[in-house]
């Protein structure tokens, strides 16, 4: 597996002198934009210090703490990078928050030339910007929210078919091409809490505590940490109290005994089927955990950069705590930026014996 790059951000600078401004100048720096602004004596404008402007002569330059002192120095905007309008990246996100409000409240979800041409950008520009931002397509997102009406429809007990138009399907045949991968199973089992599923379980003891493990037909689907026992088996069974839920068998005992001594030494590796579903965004930052190589960590910007959404570092943490299934989704290497452990939904401490126990074995 590729490993992340775990270089460190570099602090932002403070552009606090006029040395470090014009440099900023000279690279066009997007971290000094709205830090400070720059006038050209010869042209009569002032921008941002990322404007794609021709490189002025520095004796022409000028350096201004807001628009309304390089207005005062008699200065107009530029009229390329537009330094009085808000930053376009606050422009942006703007925009796309307000296409999650459209896709979120319509009955059908509006498609990409529709969501585009209200925020007054071309398709495929739209389509970029909305991708960088949130971190999946427009259709992906619109999915997404499909699915949550679709969960929300049937725990609360509606009719299949009621649930099938409210989230926005023409059809039954359109709506049951997507249930698998909305649901992971038929949608009156999951309305009823998996009634006609067939979960097998096992409950024991790891270096780490108690540990639960848990399997459809298709893989592991559950792999939960405690201090508990009994606390695992009842939440175990709340979410899936209508399930048929069978004690390990012998071939099932074996998958445990791996699951376990995988826990202990996930460099080890594990080669069983996992049965996990999420959201098109949840999947992208799970692969990306996957790459990380025991042994080694990520921060929370890593993985955000490392999916192609640089901004999404809270909606990184939240996939991190819908992870089902405790290292084999390798969720305890991510870090906070600064190299401090964060939250962990299995306990900070169990997350730290993991680290420094990967960290011996891969010295």
């Amino acid at each position: 597996m590729q490993a992340l790059n775990l270089t460190p951000a570099d602090s932002r600078p403070t552009f606090d002198d006029d040395a470090s401004r014009w440099a900023a100048v000279v690279a066009r720096d997007p971290r000094a934009d709205d830090v400070f602004f720059y006038s050209v004596r010869t042209t009569g404008v002032y921008c941002r210090p990322s404007c794609a402007a021709r490189l002025a002569r520095r004796e022409n330059v000028a350096f201004h703490a807001s628009t309304a002192a390089a207005a005062a120095a008699g200065f107009r905007p530029c009229k390329r990078c537009q330094p009085e309008l808000a930053p376009r990246a606050v422009r942006h996100a703007a925009l796309v928050a307000e296409a999650c409000r459209l896709i979120e409240s319509a009955e059908q979800p509006p498609d990409l030339n529709a969501l585009a041409d209200g925020a007054g950008l071309s398709p495929f520009h739209f389509h970029r910007v909305f991708k960088r931002i949130i971190g999946v397509t427009p259709k992906a997102y619109a999915d997404a929210r499909r699915a949550a009406r679709v969960r929300d429809g049937l725990e609360a007990g509606q009719a299949v078919t009621r649930v099938v138009y409210d989230a926005g399907f023409n059809s039954n045949g359109r709506f049951y091409d997507h249930v698998a991968r909305t649901l992971g199973m038929q949608p009156t089992r999951f309305r009823a809490g998996g009634a006609g599923e067939t979960i097998r379980f096992a409950v024991g003891q790891c270096a780490l505590g108690a540990i639960l493990v848990a399997a459809t037909a298709r893989g592991i689907c559950t792999i939960e940490l405690g201090d508990d026992p009994a606390t695992l088996l009842r939440d175990f069974e709340a979410r899936f109290k209508a399930a048929t839920l069978q004690g390990g068998d012998r071939e099932f005992e074996q998958w445990v005994a791996r699951v376990v001594g995988f826990v202990e030494r996930p460099s080890l590796g594990l080669d069983l089927p996992l049965d996990v579903r999420g959201t098109a965004f949840q999947a992208r930052v799970w692969q990306a955990l996957c790459a990380i190589p025991p042994g080694h960590t990520a921060s929370y910007a890593d993985i955000a950069t490392q999916i192609g959404a640089p901004r999404a570092m809270r909606a990184v943490a939240q996939a991190c705590a819908a992870n089902p299934v405790a290292v084999a989704i390798p969720c305890h290497r991510v870090i906070r930026n600064d190299g401090a452990l964060s939250g962990y939904r299995w306990g900070v401490e169990r997350k730290r014996v993991l680290l420094a126990s990967e960290a011996r074995r891969e010295a």
